[in-house]
């Protein structure tokens, strides 16, 4: 369904070249990059001359940044968790969200088919988003990319992240808890390992005084979440989906 936005602009002009890059927090040393990929392909003269090409490539260095990022960030996940969160970060969705925020759509010139009409697509922003990913990169290099990107997903992660499932666990065993005991859980730590920029929790979740199985996490949200998710299986006479070693 597509979005109602503000009107957009009929032509790239230096300064609106310039209030982009104030908003992307990068200054282009080829203005040519930044111009494509802010033109859909309904405004260029040729599908070449359009961003298409760039989201081509932004989508593949959008993916393999945040798998970078997700395999150094989370050491103890395993292969189906990260593929989990990556798939929400680099989705069609999210990419759309990142471009509202960055308000590309103030930079977006295309052909009459969605001007006329004032909305953008989602499709449309998320592509535009990738296709800045990409002009970055050739303009700037890896690093210039990677900084960008994670700049703009690194709350993405985390809210992909608080769970392997993408259920609160958290918020279903403080339901549970304050339904039959009248108290709210308590979380407490009880190790951690690993060097600061890359530690691991350990953490139980405390109910009515009683201590659960308590489980690993690679920060203390998710660890929090998984000692929430063994919690409520003991709760239920289940065994802890998580292992405490």
């Amino acid at each position: 369904m597509p979005t109602i936005r503000h009107s957009l602009p009929t032509e790239l002009t230096e300064d609106l070249l310039s209030a982009c890059e104030q908003a992307l927090q990068y200054e282009f040393t080829n203005r040519q990059l930044l111009r494509r990929a802010l033109t859909h392909a309904s405004a260029a003269r040729t599908r070449l001359e359009s961003n298409e090409r760039l989201e081509f490539l932004g989508d593949s260095l959008l993916g393999a940044i945040v798998c970078n990022e997700l395999f150094e960030k989370y050491p103890g996940s395993p292969e189906g968790e990260l593929t989990r969160v990556k798939s929400v970060v680099v989705s069609r969705a999210t990419c759309c969200r990142l471009a509202d925020r960055l308000g590309l759509q103030n930079y977006l010139l295309a052909g009459r088919g969605i001007t006329i009409q004032n909305h953008v697509p989602d499709s449309v922003l998320a592509a535009q988003f990738e296709a800045l990913v990409a002009a970055i990169f050739l303009d700037g290099g890896f690093s210039a990319a990677t900084e960008f990107v994670l700049r703009e997903v690194q709350g993405e992660i985390e809210r992909a992240s608080e769970s392997a499932t993408g259920v609160n666990y958290k918020s279903l065993l403080q339901h549970f808890g304050q339904r039959d005991s009248g108290e709210a859980p308590r979380y407490v730590v009880l190790d951690e390992q690993g060097p600061d920029h890359s530690k691991c929790f350990k953490i139980s979740a405390v109910v009515a005084g009683r201590r659960y199985s308590a489980a690993w996490g690679p920060s203390k949200k998710e660890a929090e979440q998984r000692a929430a998710e063994n919690a409520l299986a003991e709760l239920q006479g289940e065994s802890a989906p998580h292992e405490t070693e």
